[in-house]
């Protein structure tokens, strides 16, 4: 028998594999796809609550198609379904597009012309108030100022406080801090070429106060809020109404509340004017 003491020993090592091993980078994929869907989920939820019905509707407006698009387009009563060759009109009376079926509502170049229009007033609502920036108005004047957008325009009121009136004296001289913000009122106003809408209310007196004019008061104060604003630069084309409430449109369930004590000025839209 050989003499094997010198042969070399072989030892062979099996790998155990454990788990499904490696898959590559697929998760990733799929993981990048489903944030990419969130993200644009997110972003169209924000895009919704930023922007008002009439943005929306005129967004939507936009993207409706202005060419004639019917299942019944004329040509025989074949393959392409229509009635017969010789009926001109049977895109008209039959199709889904623009002149058939059911019409658009309202004109969608009005539409964007009133979106263009809101975002503008948006802009003149930024720069009174200082979103996303400084405030042309001082902190202390801004205390008084309010703004909202409603389907008339965008309207500004600024009210009284307690021991800060806008008017001196319950009457109708403007206060120091009423002709401030009247000068940046028109400054701000020379962004747009909106219709101007002054209006003055008051708060009730008291009953030793019985012949205390309200109405002549109120309508006093529209008329010495437009002076300051074209007196800064507004031109007085652009005014549209004078009105004077007197204590019967109240801010503030307490008639005799302070807060009742206001000016709205309202930048009108072009729409609202027209009708």
């Amino acid at each position: 028998m050989a003499d094997r003491s010198n042969a070399p020993i072989i030892i062979k090592r099996k790998k155990k594999v454990v788990g499904g091993g490696h898959h590559g980078g697929a998760w990733k994929v799929a993981y990048a796809d489903f944030v990419t869907a969130m993200m644009a989920f997110f972003l169209l939820m924000w895009l919704l609550n930023a922007t008002t019905e009439q943005q929306r509707k005129g967004l939507a407006d936009y993207f409706s198609p202005t060419i004639s698009v019917n299942r019944i387009s004329g040509g025989g009563d074949g393959l392409f379904g229509g009635t017969n060759t010789m009926e001109d009109d049977s895109q008209v009376q039959e199709g889904t597009g623009l002149n058939g079926g059911t019409p658009f509502e309202g004109d969608p170049t009005a539409a964007l012309r009133e979106a263009a229009e809101v975002a503008l007033l948006e802009e003149v609502e930024a720069q009174l108030l200082g979103i996303g920036g400084e405030s042309l108005i001082q902190q202390e004047a801004l205390r008084h100022v309010i703004t909202r957008l409603t389907d008339e325009g965008l309207v500004i009121e600024v009210f009284a406080r307690e021991g800060a009136p806008l008017f001196l004296n319950n009457g109708t001289a403007p206060a120091p801090m009423l002709i401030e913000l009247s000068e940046v009122f028109a400054r701000v106003f020379a962004l747009v070429t909106n219709p101007v809408a002054i209006e003055g209310h008051t708060r009730s007196a008291p009953i030793v106060f019985a012949n205390y004019p309200v109405w002549d008061i109120s309508t006093g104060r529209s008329v010495a809020v437009r002076d300051l604003l074209t007196t800064n630069g507004l031109n007085p084309d652009r005014l549209a109404r004078l009105t004077g409430h007197g204590d019967r449109d109240l801010a503030h369930a307490d008639a005799l509340s302070v807060r009742n004590d206001r000016i709205e000025i309202t930048l009108l839209k072009t729409e609202a004017v027209e009708n």
